[in-house]
Parts: C-alpha cells; sequence; structure tokens
C-alpha cells in the first residue's frame, strides 16, 4: 500500500504535534496579528521569489513544486559548519556522512549523481560524481552563500541529467547598486568545545551607481568530530580548510549588467573514518581536495514586444581529488588523484505576455575533461610505480541541450509544462579497457495543473520525467570503491524516471504549511552487479549494469505557527518507502522517518530556540545495506536529539551559541560513517561595520 507502513513511537509523536498545531490554530482563529514569526531554519514565507522551479524569479506559493529555502542568516545563527550541513534540518532532506568533511544529501531516497548540484545556476555535479554517497557538495564555502534552493522531485527539464531526485542549488551572495559609495566590511568568529572548530571568515564589499563587489576569506580548522555518551572521540577525523571568493557587478548601461565571479575552495588532509576504523587501513584520507569556479554572465533586460530579458554564462571549473591510502602492516604507499575541468556556455531568453503566460528558452553546453592517475610506492625502497587512475586518462563527456519552459497565470488556475532535449557524446579511451564513444540522448518533459482554492491557499497534481546519462565514473571506474573492488563496462544506457506529485500548500496570517503526496517509478537503472567468483586486492568484484526497476513513495510535510509577536513554532516529518522490482528487496539507503519540531521566541534585538530533531529506526535494508560495513547489523538505530540556540545583537555585534545533543546521545544517520556529534557548545561572533 502507499501509506501502508506501521507507525513507530518517533513517528507518532510528529503526527501529534502535527494535528495540536491545527487545534491550536483553530482555538486561536480569532486572534489576528500580521507580524509572522517564521522558524530561521525554513523558508521565510510561502510568498518568496525562487528561482530553481522555472529558472526565472517565481512565487513559491504559486510554484507547482516542493521547493524549501534557507538563507545566509538562519546559516550563520544556527552555527551550521558546512554547505552539506546546512541542509540538516530542511524538511525533506536527509544528510548522509561518510565522513567528516562531507556530506550527501538524500531527495526522496535518492543521492550522488542522482540528484543534481548547482552554484549559480551552473553545476557542480560533473561526469565522475558516483553513485550513492559523495563529499562534493561541502566544497561550497557556506560563507560565500546568499541561500540554498532545494527543489525535490523534479529538475530534468530545466537543467539537464541527474535530476531524478531533485535539484540543490547554492546561490552565492548578492551585490547590488547604490547612489553614493559605500564600503563595509565583516568578521566572524566560531569555536566549538573539545576543539572541533575554529573558524574565522571575513568579508569585504563596496557599492556604487557603475560598480559593486564582495569578496570573502574563510580559514577553518576542524578537530575530531566527538561523538555521544559511549561513542566519544572519532579519530581520525580532522581536517583544514581555506576559501576564498570574490564577485563583482559592472552596470555597462541601464538595461545591462556584467557579473563576474571567481570561488576557491581547498581542503587538506580529510580522513575518512570508517576506512581506518573498520577496512585495516593506517591511512585513509582525501588530500586535497579542491575545486575552483570561474565564470562571466551578462544580464539583459529586452524591449522587443515578448522578449523580456536575455542571460548568457560562459563558465571554467575545476574539480580536484587525492586520495592517500596504506594499509597496515603494508608497506605499499598509494596516491590517486582525479581531476575534471569543466566548460559550459548557456543562453536563455525571458518572454511573457501580460501577467498571463511566462516562457523561459534556452541552450546549454558542457564539456567535462578528465585527468586521473595512480601512483604505489614501496615505502622501506622509496621505488615509485605509475599506473593506471581510477577513470580513463583524458576521457571527455559533451553535454548539447535545448529547453522550453511555459507558464500560464489565469484567474483559477495556474497551469506549467516544459521539455528538454539532451544528447551526449561519451569518448574513452583507456589502454586496459580499449576506446569507445558514446552518443546517447533524452527528451523529458513535465506538466502541472495548480487550482488555487482562495487567497491563501492551493492544490496542484504534477508530473516530472528524468533521466540520468552514464557519466565516466559509471562506464570506465577501474579500483577499489568504498567496500568494493569496480571493474568498467561501455555498453551502458541512460536512466529514467517518471515521477507523480500531489501538494497543498496554505498560507495565513498565522498557520503556513504544505503537504506532498509523491511517487517516483525508476527504469533502466544503472547499479553495480556483483561479479560472482571474482575478487582482486582481498575485494569483491562488481560492474555496473542497466538491469534493474524500482519505484520510491512517500510524503512531506512542514507547518510554521505563530502563536504571537513573540512565540514561534515549526514542525515537519517525511516518510520514504523504497522497492527494487527486479530485486524483490527494498531499494538501497532509503532514510528512515525523521523531522523536526522547532518552538523559537523572538524579543527586539534577541532570540532563543529549542528543537527537538529525531529519526526512526531504518532495519528495512536491502542486501547491499547489509553488506556496507557503515550500516549496524539489523539496521540503523532511531534517535532523539535536543539542541539549543540563541542570538544577541547589539548594534554591530552579534553573538550566537548553539549547545547541541543536549542528553549526549550516541546517534548516527543512516548510512553514515561517523556518528552525530555528542553534547557540545558552538559559539559565534560577527562583527559587521
Amino acid at each position: 500500500m502507499f501509506l501502508g507502513m506501521n507507525f513507530k513511537r518517533t513517528t507518532k509523536r510528529f503526527i501529534y504535534l502535527l494535528l495540536l498545531l491545527f487545534i491550536s490554530y483553530s482555538l486561536s482563529a480569532q486572534y489576528s496579528d500580521s507580524t509572522h514569526i517564521q522558524d530561521s531554519m525554513n523558508t521565510l514565507a510561502l510568498q518568496e521569489v525562487v528561482i530553481t522551479a522555472n529558472r526565472f524569479g517565481s512565487y513559491r506559493m504559486n510554484t507547482s513544486e516542493a521547493i524549501e529555502i534557507i538563507r545566509s542568516k538562519a546559516i550563520e545563527q544556527y552555527q551550521l559548519r558546512t554547505t552539506s550541513e546546512a541542509l540538516t534540518n530542511l524538511p525533506g532532506v536527509f544528510v548522509q556522512k561518510t565522513n567528516h568533511g562531507g556530506g550527501s544529501p538524500f531527495l526522496r531516497g535518492l543521492t550522488g549523481n542522482q540528484t543534481l548540484l548547482l552554484i549559480d545556476g551552473i553545476r557542480l555535479s560533473n561526469a565522475t560524481v558516483r553513485y550513492g554517497p559523495n563529499q562534493y557538495f561541502s566544497t561550497i564555502d557556506v560563507f560565500g552563500l546568499e541561500n540554498i534552493e532545494v527543489l525535490r522531485g523534479s529538475g530534468s527539464v530545466q537543467y539537464g541529467s541527474d535530476a531524478i531526485g531533485g535539484v540543490i542549488h547554492a546561490v552565492s551572495r548578492d551585490i547590488g547598486f547604490t547612489e553614493k559609495a559605500v564600503w563595509g566590511s565583516s568578521l566572524l568568529t566560531r569555536i566549538a568545545t573539545q576543539g572541533m572548530e575554529q573558524t574565522v571568515h571575513t568579508g569585504v564589499r563596496y557599492s556604487h551607481t557603475k560598480a559593486a563587489f564582495r569578496g570573502g576569506l574563510s580559514w577553518r580548522n576542524f578537530g575530531d568530530l566527538v561523538g555521544g555518551d559511549t561513542t566519544g572521540r572519532q579519530s581520525p577525523n580532522a581536517y583544514r580548510e581555506l576559501d576564498f571568493d570574490l564577485k563583482g557587478k559592472l552596470l555597462l548601461s541601464s538595461s545591462s549588467i556584467l557579473t563576474l565571479v571567481f570561488q576557491q575552495v581547498h581542503q587538506s588532509d580529510v580522513p575518512v573514518y570508517h576506512k581506518v576504523a573498520l577496512e585495516n587501513y593506517a591511512l585513509n584520507q582525501m588530500d586535497s581536495q579542491k575545486r575552483r569556479l570561474a565564470y562571466v554572465r551578462l544580464n539583459q533586460k529586452l524591449k522587443a514586444g515578448i522578449w523580456k530579458s536575455a542571460t548568457i554564462t560562459a563558465s571554467m571549473q575545476q574539480s580536484e581529488e587525492g586520495r592517500e591510502s596504506r594499509k597496515n602492516e603494508s608497506t605499499l604507499f598509494r596516491t590517486e588523484n582525479d581531476r575534471v575541468r569543466s566548460l559550459a556556455l548557456s543562453a536563455e531568453a525571458v518572454m511573457s505576455k501580460g501577467n498571463i503566460w511566462t516562457s523561459n528558452n534556452g541552450i546549454e553546453v558542457y564539456n567535462d575533461r578528465v585527468k586521473s592517475s595512480r601512483t604505489d610506492t614501496d615505502l622501506p625502497d622509496g621505488e615509485s610505480v605509475s599506473k593506471r587512475g581510477l577513470y580513463p586518462d583524458g576521457a571527455t563527456l559533451t553535454s548539447l541541450a535545448a529547453f522550453t519552459l511555459h507558464t500560464f497565470d489565469l484567474p483559477k488556475w495556474i497551469l506549467t509544462s516544459g521539455a528538454r532535449f539532451n544528447s551526449f557524446i561519451i569518448h574513452v579511451e583507456d589502454e586496459a579497457v580499449g576506446h569507445t564513444r558514446l552518443t546517447p540522448s533524452a527528451i523529458v518533459g513535465n506538466v502541472a495543473v495548480l487550482r488555487k482554492l482562495s487567497g491563501s491557499s492551493n492544490i496542484f497534481i504534477s508530473a516530472n520525467t528524468g533521466f540520468r546519462a552514464p557519466n565516466i565514473d559509471d562506464l570506465g571506474t577501474l579500483g577499489i570503491v568504498d567496500f568494493r573492488y569496480e571493474t568498467p563496462n561501455f555498453d551502458l544506457k541512460p536512466e529514467h524516471s517518471l515521477q507523480l506529485q500531489l501538494g497543498y500548500k496554505y498560507q495565513g496570517s498565522k498557520l503556513r504549511g504544505e503537504f506532498y503526496l509523491y511517487r517516483n517509478a525508476l527504469n533502466n537503472l544503472i547499479v553495480r552487479n556483483r561479479m560472482q567468483g571474482d575478487s582482486i586486492e582481498g575485494y569483491p568484484v562488481y560492474q555496473k549494469e542497466n538491469i534493474e526497476r524500482a519505484y520510491i513513495q512517500g510524503f512531506e510535510t512542514s507547518w510554521d505557527y505563530d502563536l504571537n509577536r513573540s512565540w514561534g513554532f515549526t514542525a515537519n516529518i517525511a516518510y520514504t518507502y523504497g522497492q527494487n522490482i527486479t530485486k524483490k528487496e527494498p531499494v538501497r539507503r532509503i532514510p528512515p522517518v525523521f523531522g523536526r519540531l522547532a518552538v523559537e521566541y523572538r524579543r527586539e534585538n534577541g532570540w532563543c530556540s529549542i528543537e527537538w530533531m529525531a529519526a526512526g529506526k531504518q532495519d528495512r535494508l536491502a542486501n547491499g545495506d547489509r553488506e556496507d560495513n557503515r550500516i549496524p547489523a539489523g539496521g540503523t538505530p532511531g534517535w532523539n536529539i535536543y539542541t539549543i540556540s540563541a542570538g544577541y545583537t547589539l548594534r554591530h555585534f552579534t553573538l550566537d551559541l548553539r549547545l547541541q545533543n543536549l542528553l549526549n546521545k550516541d546517534y548516527r544517520y543512516h548510512g553514515s560513517g561517523v556518528n552525530g556529534y555528542g553534547r557540545s557548545a558552538v559559539l559565534g561572533v560577527i562583527v559587521n561595520i
């Protein structure tokens, strides 16, 4: 059954609390207050403007999508450590952590190369993003962001391959023009108990009538992650990070703006803890993990009938991942290095006719080139041997796409539809596996019908088709990945999905909320298949194949309630159920029931919040889950965590304090390689001048 489930005690608590919110709203309906007290962790209001759903500004309330936003102010107030961890409390987002330096968001049961990552509309996901959890979203400096938009359940029509589970879009801090020359600066410092964090971030900004810019520099030193009462210090987990970003805008004319951006993130000595703790490694770490992005963007207003604006973006991005490893009682020291250079060019134009019809049409070109190497060194004699890297050296993937998106806003209805054609050219030439050239393509579309029930609520139904083209990681991986050894397969085709969704949104003067029911049918899935009887370097051998069908379904709901001018409540819960039709077993890594309840008090310059986060036990496991040494025997236990956050602002100074896991309980996000934070405190001081 679609909603057939046996609610555990944790699940029942969330349902009762949601019902209490409805009852409280009904009892206090006679009290009217136009001032909304919103939880900073959630979106400010449903009437917010979002860009990810349609690639242009749209009111969130009127989009036929499940979309959430977290803003920079909330990230600072709640002392959220990384870009990945900033997503932890958003409704419907489950963040797995293989290691302390990572963080892989799950959207509706999918992650890795089935969930698309963007930065300022440019793909962060590249040709080597692997199936399953990864650390790449943490290679964005959290202090350089204006907000993060999370679009659940769609995105292939708007952004192309990989968005089967949805899209996570990081947006850099905005800058604007001013009539007079204005300079400003900021300094943020943050420390955590038990040596878990020391952070310094500084920023400078300037604006005038024709030009504006901002720059930021972050130095971060993270100690070993300290878990709850029975876990203690999890070592090795410590690493260092140095980030830099620069953004400038030039007003070329009254209708033209040129934006230039450069970003760099550099993480050093990032350990993979479970490899050392569980797999007999003396050393296993990423050194270094780097990402550089430079782009130029022209925004042009148009005055030509239905043509309203055009945007052209050219970008170059380089991602680099170095890995170092040595097993206990072994003299072999292995170093690996994978680099991906990504070039992109996109052009899009917005058209509209009055307030009824709006359309965005565009083309995109992406090209990824992979450089991969490996060196094995015998430590006693220092002799080094160069070998084939994890990926075929010099492999390329080129994506060519055209898309069209349309919105019709009628008095009682909003209709949206879109389509995309995407073709790929994949070249792989490798001594170990030979030469291949693949040219997969896909056509996808979406359609949604929204009914305006009143000025404060609407209901919609939508259908989204999605796809994921095989990438270089699928086609050419050769080596140790997690707890297995992978070999290449060049006979792969795109994955496909069809997601149906029913949604309801409500926005009153005191109560705001939404509810989503969905089912995602997955076909032609590219999965790792065990090669029976084969073993290399002591690891079982796997190869990727298009051999499986599955479905994922569930519901998500979140609600905010303002009791009065000072007190506010928020609650959310998500349930996900996945079934592998081919294997007749659960889909791998499906999150348990999880959610959050928070009470917030705000008064003048100060605020305080107490939150309860919880997840049910996940013992519905696939065979691959049972083989995963990161998942305890019998499944991942459920947990309840309580945290208090508070802040106070006086003139130019802001002081924020977070007391997390007050009861010092041990807990782990399902599928993670490390346990969560034990009882600890994080103190942040911000100075704005």
